[in-house]
């Protein structure tokens, strides 16, 4: 696969394309100033970033569509050159408010259309207001989770035209199967959004997804932030890797351009998250170099089998998704 800065996509099942690298665009709420989304995505445009990873949930959907729009007012791209992921989040499952939260979406972004709109998670949580719903014991409260009956109403949702390709994210095999088998599926999943880098390679479950033309879209591909709320700290830090790092001095690459190169050599879609300039260049610069059969073997053969992002939390959910070895 001859990939360049131009042109880094790859087929979806249902004929339309992927870029395998993409922008991250969360951030915490509480924590990143406004207007940080809209600088960083406007900024990644110029680098040549074409591929953009949100949701409603981010909450800054708004500041990337801004982005967006203004780059392409201003002639830099067209919209068709854009590839925006938005996610259906937990609190909207129930099919009759699937719609109403893509429409969401779209009205934050100022979009006609998403180019794919994935199921953020296989839990469903009790639908409102509230995105994280907690009784008065501060437990969550977890909703019935339908899986085929909340892909129908995307299925109504990409026959309408809001949407391009539908996904999953977080999916395990049982729960993709019961997709895939699904009477009268009329679009299956184009792909599914895991976590996915050198420590944690998901070799079964890239294998069953290819086996169904799924594309695997990596999140946390260069290990992750070591916030303790939601991540394993047990997990020991992917960038400082000895062998990243002497493959990266032998190319004149860091570790996480080695990582980042990894994965789309072997057709795994990567998002990194960042806010940081220097970084999200940086983090483009993955096309000039390849990596050998030997290099990508001993990278694949670094797999510890850790999660970074377990989300412990919701462990008692029944659609948990990582109880199951994949």
């Amino acid at each position: 696969m001859n990939l360049t800065v131009k042109n880094h996509s790859i087929p979806l099942s249902d004929g339309n394309q992927i870029p395998l690298l993409g922008l991250g665009t969360y951030g915490d709420p509480r924590t990143t100033p406004k207007g940080t989304a809209r600088e960083c995505v406007k900024l990644a445009i110029d680098v040549g970033y074409r591929h953009f990873d949100g949701a409603l949930v981010y909450f800054n959907e708004h500041e990337v569509g801004q982005a967006i729009r203004e780059k392409i007012a201003d002639g830099t791209v067209r919209r068709e050159d854009i590839f925006y992921c938005g996610k259906l989040w937990n609190t909207f499952h129930p099919p009759q408010l699937v719609r109403p939260a893509l429409e969401r979406t779209l009205k934050n972004l100022k979009l006609d259309y998403v180019d794919l709109y994935i199921v953020e998670l296989p839990m469903a949580f009790k639908p409102g207001k509230e995105f994280y719903p907690r009784d008065k014991n501060g437990q969550y409260i977890y909703h019935p989770t339908d899986l085929c009956a909340t892909w129908e109403a995307l299925e109504a949702c990409k026959d309408a035209g809001l949407v391009k390709s539908l996904g999953v994210s977080n999916f395990n095999r049982r729960q993709l199967e019961l997709l895939l088998t699904k009477p009268g599926l009329k679009h299956k999943p184009v792909s599914n959004q895991v976590e996915c880098h050198p420590y944690f390679t998901q070799p079964k479950l890239l294998e069953f997804c290819r086996q169904h033309d799924i594309v695997v879209v990596g999140y946390c591909p260069l290990g992750s932030s070591r916030d303790s709320s939601w991540v394993n700290l047990k997990s020991p830090p992917l960038l400082e890797d000895e062998l990243l790092v002497n493959i990266g001095k032998k190319y004149n690459k860091s570790t996480a351009q080695v990582a980042l190169r990894f994965n789309v050599q072997r057709g795994v879609v990567v998002i990194p998250k960042s806010f940081n300039p220097e970084r999200i260049k940086h983090n483009f610069q993955i096309f000039d170099f390849a990596l050998t059969e030997e290099e990508m073997k001993a990278i694949e053969a670094l797999n510890k089998n850790i999660r970074f992002v377990e989300l412990k939390m919701w462990s008692d959910h029944p659609e948990y998704p990582f109880h199951d070895d994949y």
